[in-house]
């Protein structure tokens, strides 16, 4: 090492002690930082965001930005959740008691429209059984789906097990040996027989072939017989559950309807809900009329109803008039719903035979009404079913055969007939022959409430659901006696 190279190291050496004798008394000098937490104490929470929906907005803006002295200002004009005065948690206690039917703007709601909750409960009852009716459907289907890859595997099973028979095998073996015996006796030379025990061979092969493919077929779907199974069976009970759902949901739809035409027919009114009406007996004109099943009423004591179903068209303008008032549209749409009912009703007495027979036919007339009802049912019931308008559905003509059938399941003698209707006449059988619908309607429904005729018209009475919703109106116009 060079002498230059000596003094140039110790220099940087007493340079380098100076410099840290320095940095470690200005660090000395320097106080000892103190451990500590910081706490800030706001009146609202943090981020400007309030806890609940009641935490006042005014305690949210203050914290944000302003001074000490702004927040305890603030902090002297809160009030405290609940109190009672201004802010903005006393100005919601009469929209939470309106929410509970208990504020002012909820007796206003029930002064206005007295039915408001049968009301809601209707629009819930409807929605639920909504909601029902397709989870059911899908339930159906699905049942349907594991029902029908059930029996596709037991047609796939039950193949297997006849191909796998022993009779069925030995059999087929027996055909193919007498196939060979015929070609051998028909063979020319040699090489024919030798061809026919060839082909008598290849037979036997298959038929083999085919056995041991189904015992595979029966061996896979004895495997998943039981998991199928009990995929129909867990099918099954679903469908059970989603339709007893399904049904009780349209039970408390229907139960929420008739609370609500109750509430309506009320209000119009002015009074408690009544009681089921029946609807007024006709007068009778005699004993037999009993028995021809005729409404023989006094002229002034047939209710709306009646009329509409002999056809009375003022009595159907009057009550389109006054359930659709002057607006057009609403009165067609009356009439619509009005004109579905008389159908539906019409079609419900034609169904139960509810008819007047003339007495003077040569079939009808030795026979009782009572009698005669019993023989159009059983006619019916063999597809000879009268049309309501003279006629026969769907065209048919019953023959001689026929009628004596429809008469021995009513419980008559063919024997009795004197004259049977010939050829020409058995199209017009009915032509005479009038339906009793208003009867029927009497019998059956004679109160005219929601639920009876619903009974009434089973099926038919789904069509008609914008008529059930207002029927607290429509049904005291139909029990009005002019």
């Amino acid at each position: 090492m060079s002498p230059s190279e000596f003094v140039f190291l110790a220099g940087g050496l007493a340079l380098g002690v100076l410099a840290g004798g320095a940095l470690i008394e200005v660090i000395r000098a320097r106080p000892a930082a103190r451990r500590e937490v910081r706490l800030t104490i706001s009146t609202s929470p943090s981020g400007g965001r309030a806890a609940t929906l009641a935490t006042p907005l005014m305690a949210v803006e203050m914290a944000r930005g302003q001074d000490d002295a702004v927040a305890s200002e603030g902090r002297r004009q809160e009030r405290p959740f609940g109190a009672v005065g201004g802010g903005v948690a006393s100005a919601q206690a009469p929209v939470r008691a309106a929410a509970l039917g208990r504020g002012p703007g909820a007796a206003r709601a029930e002064a206005v429209d007295p039915c408001a909750a049968q009301r809601a409960a209707v629009d819930e009852a409807n929605a639920h059984a909504a909601r029902m009716a397709p989870v059911a459907e899908t339930a159906l289907a699905r049942l349907r789906e594991a029902r029908h890859a059930y029996d596709e595997h037991a047609g796939r099973r039950e193949r297997a097990a006849s191909t796998v028979d022993p009779r069925t095998i030995r059999a087929a073996k027996d055909e193919a040996q007498a196939q060979f015996r015929r070609s051998r006796l028909a063979a020319q030379d040699r090489a024919a027989v030798e061809a026919a025990a060839a082909a008598w061979l290849r037979e036997i092969n298959r038929i083999n072939a085919r056995t041991r493919e189904a015992a595979l077929v029966m061996a896979r779907e004895a495997a998943v017989e039981a998991e199928l199974l009990r995929a129909v069976e867990k099918a099954g009970l679903d469908a059970d559950v989603a339709r007893i759902g399904s049904e009780h949901a349209a039970d408390a739809s229907r139960t929420a309807l008739m609370a609500l035409a109750s509430c309506e027919e009320a209000e119009r009114l002015g009074s408690a809900p009544p009681e089921p009406v029946t609807a007024p007996a006709p007068r009778r004109l005699a004993a037999e009329d009993d028995e021809m099943g005729g409404l023989a009423a006094a002229p002034g004591e047939d209710v709306a109803i009646l009329r509409l179903l002999r056809g009375d068209r003022a009595t159907m303008r009057s009550i389109v008039e006054r359930l659709g008032g002057s607006d057009l549209e609403e009165q067609r749409r009356w009439q619509l719903l009005l004109s579905d009912l008389v159908d539906a009703v019409v079609a419900r007495a034609i169904d139960a035979s509810a008819l007047t027979f003339p007495t003077d036919h040569v079939f009808w007339g030795p026979y009782t009404q009572t009698q005669c009802r019993e023989i159009a049912s059983a006619m019916a019931a063999l597809g000879y079913r009268f049309d309501g308008m003279g006629g026969i559905a769907d065209g048919r003509t019953p023959s001689q055969r026929d009628l004596s059938l429809a008469l021995g399941y009513a419980g008559e003698d063919p024997m009795r007939i004197r004259r049977w209707p010939s050829e020409a006449e058995m199209p017009a059988i009915f032509r005479d022959v009038r339906v009793d619908a208003g009867r029927h309607l009497a019998d059956t429904a004679g109160g005219l409430t929601m639920g009876e005729m619903v009974d009434l018209l089973g099926r038919r009475a789904e069509p008609l659901a914008e008529l059930w919703n207002a029927w607290g109106r429509v049904r005291p116009l139909l029990l009005e006696v002019p």
